[in-house]
């Protein structure tokens, strides 16, 4: 049996974009050629990997097929990285995920200094909650990913290295109308539409213990924390976000709320750098992995109250 990288490549494409004509563009050749290597495949597994119907599938072979075809295919680029950098020429390919927290304020600042650093490093990365990251972290297509800790920190198959723990809570606008109070009620909270995302469980837990309620629902929702911030910005909603040490240079303030102990342990950030832990990280991979955690402490290392 001969397989060839190309072709698993092919599938994996096809896999994503559940389109024969998509997937052949994505890969810059023509539809029949595609269409080719893909029959060329099953015929040397000696099975239909595709059920060739609308939305198009995997087979339960092919989902098995899928799995190493991935796993093969960053092991390849792992190869590549570390032969280029091997050289000297510092360029490869690094696909990471994260949360929409530390993609809104740990993210940019890493970047800034990675990519200046070094430039020729293709890095694509992703931001989805915590249950689909940890997906694509197994099943190979992510190196690593930022998210939140809690849910791997006790399980052997996982490595966590915990970022610094960040204290969070509810903002508004600068000009908001709760802005001039030096306190507010839990009621004039809910007066006005929270923009948050639920996914987090200790804001969850915070949002219902406020609101007396056996569950909550926030007004504004989405996975993006900066579009979120830009709509607090832009409205009398209230969000979340972490403390810093200017908060108004952001065109936020931050509300203190009667009877609320917001310096508990629901009010401090989990998030960690995950990896698989039997994974071998080419040299860039964990260079990028280090950045985060240099560039973390260096910005909010001193920021941390005691609890």
């Amino acid at each position: 049996m001969n397989i060839e990288l190309r072709q698993l490549r092919h599938f994996v494409a096809l896999i994503e974009f559940r389109s024969f004509t998509a997937a052949a563009q994505a890969m810059k050749i023509s539809q029949p050629a595609f269409s080719r290597s893909i029959q060329s495949l099953e015929q040397t597994i000696g099975a239909r990997l595709i059920n060739r119907q609308n939305p198009l599938e995997a087979t339960k072979r092919g989902l098995l097929v899928l799995e190493h075809a991935r796993k093969l295919l960053n092991s390849s680029q792992d190869l590549l990285n570390d032969i280029a950098a091997y050289d000297e020429k510092e360029s490869g390919e690094i696909r990471f995920g994260l949360g929409p927290a530390p993609a809104a304020w740990l993210l940019p600042q890493v970047m800034g200094v990675f990519t200046r650093d070094y430039p020729r490093v293709r890095q694509l990365f992703r931001v989805d909650n915590w249950q689909a990251l940890g997906e694509k972290l197994q099943s190979g297509e992510f190196s690593f990913i930022v998210a939140d800790s809690r849910n791997f920190e006790f399980d052997t198959r996982f490595n966590v290295q915990p970022l610094i723990r960040h204290r969070w809570g509810f903002c508004c606008r600068r000009q908001h109308p709760l802005a001039e109070l030096p306190e507010i009620t839990v009621a004039q909270l809910f007066s006005y539409p929270v923009a948050a995302t639920l996914r987090p469980p200790n804001l969850q837990r915070a949002l219902i213990h406020l609101s007396g309620r056996r569950d909550i629902r926030t007004g504004i929702e989405c996975e993006n924390g900066y579009s979120l911030l830009e709509v607090v910005r832009h409205s009398d909603a209230i969000g979340t976000t972490n403390y810093s040490p200017d908060p108004e240079k952001q065109d936020l303030h931050m509300l203190k709320i009667v009877g609320l102990d917001d310096n508990t342990d629901e009010f401090y950030t989990h998030y960690g750098i995950i990896s698989l832990a039997d994974a071998r990280l080419p040299r860039l991979t964990r260079t990028l992995m280090e950045t985060f955690m240099r560039i973390d402490k260096q910005l909010y290392g001193e920021l941390l109250p005691e609890l």
